[in-house]
């Protein structure tokens, strides 16, 4: 059997990485090289191949026609490896998973998974943090992200999971004392329970219909799952997805109100440029995009 006809391993993770981070800079820094080692190691594979795969310019590098034809083989191919020797080591060898999520999924869809992720995953150790900012993934802060943003706000290269409805929701207690809503007038005149700020609600009554929105009144909470545990307490009334209140809901402790059909933004999944390939992560992103 004839030997493949290849450039050196070495010279093709330098441009993998470069390529999957857009910048010399970030892919020497995901290798643990210099900044000259993996440049010297993409004009070597440049020169190997007579085709140039990247433009370089002053923000980054970005893959030519031939760069982005050799990222897509590159990608597939170091996949199959980095699983093939995954496959061949002890379970235990594969680690950890460190997750960063943003608190309301953490809190009210993640947590009461983790049983079908470590069966997922029997032999890695799952590590779950609440989180509403990105962690520093070159700083080796966690290997993946899961966030939630407009669509004009998802990072690059960020895999969108799914664009839930965002409706608001009260405790059967609070709505039996205070009344239900009739429309979105008198919903904007309720106490609601905001997140950081008047933003988001501001936001969802504009998308809902209101077309002018007035002062809003009610509690601004930290993040979104302090706020439903607000709601859950009769404090109020909070926007929420079917992600974070679905067995509430179900559970008759919270009431959908009105009935809308707003969307504000999708929950994605970043992950670390160095763990794409890993076996474990492969199948929890596969995992998560199927389960929610």
């Amino acid at each position: 059997m004839a030997v493949p006809t290849l450039p050196p391993l070495h010279l093709l993770r330098a441009f993998h990485a470069v390529a999957e981070t857009g910048s010399i800079r970030k892919g020497a820094e995901a290798l643990g090289l210099t900044h000259t080692v993996v440049s010297r190691h993409v004009r070597n594979l440049e020169a190997y191949l007579g085709s140039k795969l990247f433009d370089r310019h002053t923000t980054g590098a970005r893959l030519t026609g031939e760069g982005q034809f050799l990222f897509a083989a590159t990608d597939a191919a170091l996949a199959q490896l980095e699983g093939a020797i995954a496959s061949l080591m002890p379970r235990t060898a594969q680690g950890r998973l460190r997750i960063w999520a943003m608190p309301g999924l953490a809190a009210r869809w993640l947590s009461p998974r983790l049983g079908e992720i470590q069966a997922l995953l029997p032999d890695v150790e799952i590590v779950l943090r609440a989180s509403d900012s990105a962690p520093d993934f070159h700083g080796s802060e966690a290997d993946v992200f899961i966030g939630f943003a407009a669509a004009n706000e998802i990072p690059p290269g960020a895999e969108v999971l799914v664009t839930p409805r965002m409706f608001p929701v009260a405790s059967p207690r609070w709505l039996r004392d205070k009344g239900v809503p009739a429309d979105l007038v008198a919903l904007s005149r309720q106490a609601l329970i905001h997140e950081n700020d008047h933003h988001q609600w501001t936001s969802w009554l504009g998308a809902a219909g209101l077309e002018t929105v007035p002062a809003l009144a009610g509690p601004s909470l930290w993040n979104a799952s302090l706020g439903l545990d607000a709601a859950l307490s009769h404090q109020g009334i909070a926007l929420a997805t079917q992600l974070s209140v679905a067995d509430d809901v179900a559970a008759g402790r919270l009431t959908e109100i009105l009935r809308t059909k707003v969307t504000t933004g999708s929950y994605y999944l970043q992950t670390a440029p160095d763990k794409k390939n890993k076996a474990h992560v492969s199948r929890f992103r596969k995992w998560l995009a199927s389960a929610m």
